[in-house]
C-alpha cells in the first residue's frame, strides 16, 4: 500500500442487502490500494466470497452473533428469520459490542463505516482510536430525508426546508405503515427512528449510495439537518460477474423470443401471505407471457409448490416457473429473453433494474421500497407501480396484469414513455466516468476528513 492508503473497517447490519452493498463499496476502495476489514456474522462468509474482487486487500472478520431469546438457534442474518423478528436480531447486533471493541483495538482503522450499530462512533472515541466514523446508508438519501422530514413535521420542527416533490406522497395505508415502523422498537430499548437519529448525530460524516443527478437535494437536506458532510459514492454498479448463468435457467430462458419473459424477484426477506402469493402468480398467468418468478414460499408453507392455486402448474407448464430458491438475479436480468422485471425496489435490486434493458413493474413492500417506487414511477416515470386497494392495501391478479400489460404493450403510450424515461436513467448511470468520478470524490473527501 502507498503512504496515502488507509485501513478501513466496516460493520454493516446483518442483512444480505447491506452486507453486499458494503462489499461493493469495499471493492471500489480496495481498488485504490486500501486495506478493508469487514466484520460479518461467521456463517455468512461463504455467501459473500464471490463478491470479493480483492481478496488480498479485503478481509472478512467473523464474529459470533449472540443468541437472543425468541430467535432460532444459529440465526445470524435477516434471511434466517421472519421480518417480525428483526428487532431481536438488532438486539443481538448490539450485544456484539465487546467483540467489536476487541477487533477495533487490534486493527486500529483510519475509517469506520457503519449503519445499524449507532454506538460505534462513541466506542472508537472511548478507545482513543483516531478515525473518521462514517454512517453509510444503504437506503437512498430520498428515503432518509423523507423519513427525517416527516418526523420533524409531526414534531413541529421544520427549520430546514425540505426540497420536496409533489410526486412523493403516501396513501393512508403507506403512511400508517411507515409511522408504525418508525415507532417500533428496533433493538432493546431503541426505536427505529431513534437508532437512525443517534447514528446520524454521532457520525463524523454521512454517506449514501447514490448520485447528485438523481437525488442531490435530498442528500443536501440530510447534511443541513445534521450539519455533517455528506458523501455520495455514486451508484456502485454491480461488478461484472465472473460466473455464468446457471445452465438450467440459460436453457429455459433461451426457448423464448427476445424481450418476452417476465422476471419476478421480491428479495430474500419478503414472505407474502398465501392470498397475495396466489394473486401474484395468477396475474402472471393471465398476461399470457412466459415468466420466471423467484419468490419465497408464503407464510405457513414449506414450499412454493404447496401454495400454488389448484391447476396452476398444469396450466402454465412450459411457459411459467415459480422458484422458491435463490437465483442469479444480475445475470438473469442480462439475458436477452427478459422483457419485464417485477421488483420489490430493494436498494440493490433497483440499481440492477435501472441499468437493465427491461421494462419495470414496481411492487414494493416496506417503507423505503415504497418511497423508491414513488420516485421511479411518479418523478421519473420510468416504471409502473402495481396498484393496491385503498381499503386493505392488497393487490389483485387484475392489478398485476394491468401493470405488466401497460409496459409490455409496445404500442401503448405508457409503455413508450416508460421505455424512453428508463433509457435516460440507464444512460446516466452507465455514462462514461460517472461512477469513477464519484468514487474518486468520495475517497478524496475521506482523505480530507482524516486531515
Amino acid at each position: 500500500m502507498d503512504s496515502s492508503s488507509m485501513h478501513i473497517a466496516m460493520y454493516p447490519w446483518f442483512a444480505m442487502g447491506h452486507l453486499t452493498a458494503y462489499l461493493h463499496l469495499a471493492n471500489k476502495l480496495a481498488n485504490k490500494g486500501n486495506q478493508i476489514s469487514i466484520i460479518i456474522p461467521k456463517g455468512t462468509k461463504s455467501k459473500l466470497l464471490h463478491f470479493n474482487h480483492f481478496p488480498n486487500l479485503i478481509t472478512f472478520v467473523p464474529i459470533t452473533v449472540p443468541h437472543v431469546h425468541g430467535l432460532p438457534h444459529g440465526a445470524e442474518i435477516t434471511l434466517d428469520i421472519p421480518f417480525s423478528s428483526n428487532s431481536l436480531l438488532m438486539t443481538a447486533l448490539d450485544l456484539t459490542h465487546k467483540e467489536v471493541e476487541l477487533i477495533l483495538v487490534q486493527i486500529k482503522p483510519s475509517v469506520v463505516f457503519f449503519d445499524a450499530a449507532f454506538w460505534l462512533p462513541n466506542l472508537t472515541r472511548n478507545l482513543g482510536i483516531k478515525c473518521v466514523n462514517v454512517l453509510y446508508w444503504v437506503v437512498s438519501s430520498l428515503t432518509a430525508s423523507f423519513v427525517e422530514f416527516s418526523v420533524r413535521k409531526c414534531d413541529g420542527n421544520c427549520e430546514v426546508e425540505y426540497p420536496g416533490s409533489s410526486s412523493i406522497k403516501l396513501n393512508a395505508h403507506e403512511a400508517r405503515a411507515m409511522d408504525a415502523i418508525l415507532k417500533k422498537e428496533f433493538g432493546s430499548g431503541v426505536g427505529f427512528y431513534e437508532r437512525s437519529k443517534r447514528a446520524s448525530t454521532m457520525a463524523d460524516a454521512i454517506g449514501f449510495r447514490g448520485c447528485r443527478e438523481i437525488e442531490g437535494p435530498y442528500a443536501d437536506y440530510i447534511g443541513n439537518v445534521y450539519k455533517k458532510p455528506v458523501l455520495l459514492s455514486g451508484p456502485l454498479l454491480p461488478e461484472p460477474q465472473i460466473s455464468s448463468l446457471e445452465e438450467k435457467w440459460n436453457l429455459w430462458l433461451g426457448k423464448f423470443k427476445a424481450g418476452s419473459v417476465i422476471f419476478v424477484a421480491l428479495g430474500s426477506e419478503w414472505e407474502l401471505h398465501q392470498n397475495q402469493f396466489q394473486e401474484l402468480v395468477l396475474g402472471l398467468e393471465i398476461t399470457g407471457f412466459p415468466f420466471l418468478a423467484a419468490i419465497k414460499a408464503p407464510l405457513g408453507f414449506e414450499s412454493v409448490e404447496s401454495a400454488l392455486p389448484n391447476g396452476f402448474k398444469e396450466r402454465v407448464q412450459g411457459r411459467g416457473v415459480v422458484h422458491g430458491g435463490w437465483v442469479q438475479q444480475t445475470l438473469i436480468l442480462k439475458h436477452p429473453s427478459i422483457g419485464c422485471f417485477i421488483t420489490h425496489c430493494g436498494s440493490g435490486s433497483i440499481v440492477e433494474a435501472l441499468v437493465s434493458q427491461c421494462q419495470l413493474v414496481l411492487l414494493p413492500n416496506i417503507f423505503d421500497q415504497i418511497i423508491t417506487a414513488k420516485l421511479i414511477s411518479t418523478t421519473f416515470k420510468a416504471g409502473v407501480e402495481v396498484q393496491r386497494s385503498e381499503e386493505d392495501d392488497l393487490f389483485s391478479k387484475e392489478s398485476v396484469f394491468e401493470a405488466v400489460m401497460s409496459v409490455m404493450d409496445e404500442e401503448s403510450d405508457v409503455g413508450k414513455e416508460i421505455k424512453v424515461n428508463h433509457n435516460k436513467l440507464r444512460s446516466l448511470l452507465l455514462s462514461e466516468d460517472l461512477e469513477s468520478t464519484y468514487v474518486d470524490s468520495f475517497y478524496h473527501k475521506l482523505q480530507e476528513l482524516l486531515g
